[in-house]
């Protein structure tokens, strides 16, 4: 079967894809082995010969701890291991009796000092806190060292949701997944404690219901015959705030889009020379056969008057994205034909779940995928933890964000982007990835301390790196 290292599995799929694995012929040991030794290189290339101590607990998880240790102790990096628990399974007993160097039962006297502290001492399918004996050694292990890395998950996380199940558990610097992506590592609070992420492969065939890892996009270069209505004729619907409005616009004059009208609602003051400002009503304005895509919600409002030129926009049928104000404004009914793209943050996915009779229960990505489903739209649900979930059950996790877009406007960014990218190819999935993604490099290359205005004059360098 088909291999995919850029799935994300809940515990019983990764249980399932390894089930797989032993079935055509792989053992839990030498599925161990792979494990072990993939995640001991990284360890090995951190710790750069100093000293690393391994906490091994009962289960698998334990066991890869001593395949790592061997690993290390066969290239004669100092290692130590820490049985907080004796093993449990016949894989973890195997991988102890090979590990030849020194192993501490129990919890010492003593705790160690050393330069790398590698947690192996419970990983996913853990569904409580751990107990308050051996999260205080994992604790005082981690302030004695330098570095920190995490097997597969950090101990006290749970994998389907990414709640943290102990209060207070530290920041890694690198967290290894083996085998599989888990729904934890992209969630917050979760995924703000794992620090760089990398991944083992052993060899799970993908699994058809299994949600993805954003990845960069492929954009091309307009055609040679490329003239601005082929590459898509970008109308945003403009209301009584403009410069919210102004701020999509700017980002989706970078983005791909090849001509952008802004139906004003308001005077916007003064504008770039290539943004086309129309008078018309939204309804007379959407009625031009060459708009490609529409873009309303930036700087609505939420008067009549800002549900009249919704309304108007919805029914023009064209692709969509429907951003801020117009996503409190939405209801059932208006979501039907074209396709489309909603952007809500927390605040406005629990006001649309409310809007379409949704309890908004469960963890964020199944919140966007009842959504999706009910509206028949894209749901890109921004945040740190960005999800964007399809109508038809598709779902892609994006990595964690820089913390730097959390300013005013980055959203109106986000949304011109995507706008920009569904009026080049009127795919909604597609356009919300693509808008995802270049928020995020233009978040990178932007650095530190940047402003919603800032954020936008880096998208073109963002797309860039996709060409």
């Amino acid at each position: 079967m088909p291999r995919n290292t850029d799935q994300v599995l809940t515990v019983a799929a990764m249980r399932a894809a390894e089930q797989a694995l032993i079935d055509a012929g792989a053992s839990v040991e030498s599925l161990m082995e792979m494990a072990g030794h993939g995640a001991g290189a990284y360890v090995h290339r951190v710790a750069g010969g100093r000293a690393v101590t391994i906490l091994c607990g009962p289960g698998n998880n334990g066991g890869d701890g001593y395949v790592i240790a061997r690993h290390l102790f066969e290239r004669d990096v100092p290692v130590r291991v820490i049985a907080a628990l004796p093993p449990k399974t016949r894989a973890a007993l195997a991988a102890r009796a090979a590990f030849a160097g020194p192993i501490i039962d129990g919890v010492p006297p003593k705790l160690p000092r050393g330069d790398v502290f590698v947690d192996c001492l419970f990983g996913s399918g853990l569904t409580r806190a751990v107990d308050a004996d051996l999260f205080a050694m994992l604790s005082a292990l981690f302030d004695r060292h330098h570095h920190r890395i995490a097997i597969d998950l950090p101990s006290g996380i749970e994998s389907d949701s990414g709640a943290v199940l102990n209060p207070g558990l530290p920041a890694f610097d690198l967290t290894i997944s083996l085998g599989a992506w888990k729904h934890a590592h992209f969630a917050m609070p979760s995924t703000a404690l794992m620090g760089a992420l990398r991944l083992i492969d052993i060899g799970c065939a993908a699994q058809g219901d299994a949600a993805g890892v954003l990845q960069r996009p492929r954009l091309g270069i307009p055609a040679p015959d490329a003239h601005k209505y082929r590459r898509g004729l970008l109308a945003i619907v403009g209301g009584a705030m403009p410069g919210a409005t102004l701020l999509s616009a700017s980002a989706a004059r970078h983005a791909g889009a090849g001509y952008l009208r802004l139906i004003a609602g308001a005077d916007p003051g003064p504008v770039p020379y290539d943004l086309v400002i129309v008078r018309e009503t939204p309804a007379q304005a959407l009625g031009d056969g060459r708009v490609a895509a529409v873009l309303v919600g930036p700087g609505l409002g939420r008067d009549p008057g800002a549900r009249e030129r919704l309304g108007a926009a919805l029914a023009a049928g064209l692709p969509t994205v429907v951003d801020a104000d117009g996503l409190v404004l939405l209801r059932p009914g208006q979501c039907a034909g074209a396709p489309m793209v909603l952007t809500p943050h927390e605040g406005e996915l629990a006001a649309l779940e409310r809007a379409f009779g949704l309890r908004g229960e469960g963890v964020k990505h199944e919140r966007a995928l009842r959504l999706a489903a009910a509206t028949g739209a894209v749901v890109l649900a921004k945040g740190p933890d960005s999800v964007i979930a399809a109508p038809d059950g598709r779902l892609i996790l994006a990595p964690r964000a820089s913390s730097w877009l959390s300013v005013a406007g980055t959203g109106d960014v986000l949304a011109g982007i995507v706008a920009s990218r569904l009026a080049v190819h009127k795919d909604a999935l597609r356009a919300a990835c693509e808008g995802v993604w270049l928020h995020s490099e233009a978040a990178q290359l932007a650095g530190p301390a940047f402003a919603a205005t800032d954020l936008a004059e880096w998208v073109p360098q963002a797309v860039r790196a996709c060409l």
